[in-house]
């Protein structure tokens, strides 16, 4: 399968490479990396329409104070990956955990450790949702508790909640290199129980989770909430990101229609998590 490959340069970058990384997600981009002035966006060349992507977002008419600039391309899958190991960086959420791939030094790191190969998957801690996310897991007593993560991606925040002691975890991705990955990537961690599930929400069969994880974008989480309702037991907690912190309130007006109470919110340069409780 190949892949497109948009390499774009904005300027101001902070918020709009954020903001164009939100849109461009909403259109089949599923992986990005940033850099000082600006970033790429990548996703699979057969399901994307590069001229609807356009006019549909600031690329093809962005406001007069801002510039932006890009060259697309079509990447082969081979290529793809070597792409993805020239740019990834090993990330450090604190001291709580050191997201790290198969050529990374561990020497003098202490704190947790997930490793994955980085592929062509959403979610290797680089972007602020997954970090917070990340971070997140940690506020919680997970051992012995049932967790199910949507839209898993490259499995990081599956991987973490298996190994702060999670008996049972279960995530789903829509596309099928994102699942592959991700089971590639439990293995990884010398762990085999995480079942990743090739599906939108509905592949998941009703059942009472202690934590809900679902880092995706502001209206697949709305459309997605009184799901969330009927998975997430009594007393459980949902951890909401993949919006900006603009939406907080939007967001959790959805949530409390459905049931569930804003317990805190995280924020990281620009963007949020919303961690609630179920009533």
């Amino acid at each position: 399968m190949d892949y497109l490959e948009l390499d774009i340069k904005v300027s101001p970058v902070a918020p709009w490479s954020e903001i164009l990384i939100s849109q461009l997600a909403e259109f089949g981009f599923d992986s990005f990396t940033e850099s000082t002035d600006g970033l790429k966006a990548y996703g699979s060349a057969a399901e994307i329409s590069l001229d609807n992507t356009i006019a549909s977002t600031y690329l093809g008419n962005c406001p007069d104070n801002v510039s932006i600039e890009f060259v697309a391309n079509t990447v082969p899958e081979q290529n793809w990956n070597a792409t993805w190991e020239a740019d990834f960086e090993p990330v450090f959420v604190e001291d709580l955990v050191a997201i790290l791939a198969p050529f990374h030094n561990r020497e003098g790191i202490e704190s947790l450790v997930v490793e994955i190969q980085p592929k062509m998957s959403f979610g290797t801690g680089h972007h602020q949702t997954t970090f917070l996310m990340s971070k997140s897991l940690f506020d919680l007593d997970l051992k012995n508790k049932r967790v199910l993560d949507v839209g898993s991606g490259t499995g990081v925040l599956a991987i973490i909640a298996h190994k702060l002691g999670a008996k049972e975890v279960v995530g789903t991705d829509i596309e099928d290199g994102a699942v592959e990955n991700a089971i590639e990537n439990q293995q990884r961690n010398g762990i085999s129980d995480i079942q990743f599930l090739l599906g939108d929400i509905d592949v998941v069969e009703e059942s009472e989770y202690d934590l809900v994880l679902a880092n995706i974008n502001k209206n697949v989480l709305k459309s997605h909430m009184s799901t969330y309702a009927k998975l997430c037991k009594k007393n459980g907690s949902l951890f909401l990101s993949g919006f900006f912190s603009s939406d907080l309130e939007e967001l959790t007006a959805v949530c409390a229609a459905n049931g569930f109470e804003k317990e805190e919110a995280l924020e990281k340069e620009g963007w949020a998590v919303l961690k609630l409780k179920k009533q």
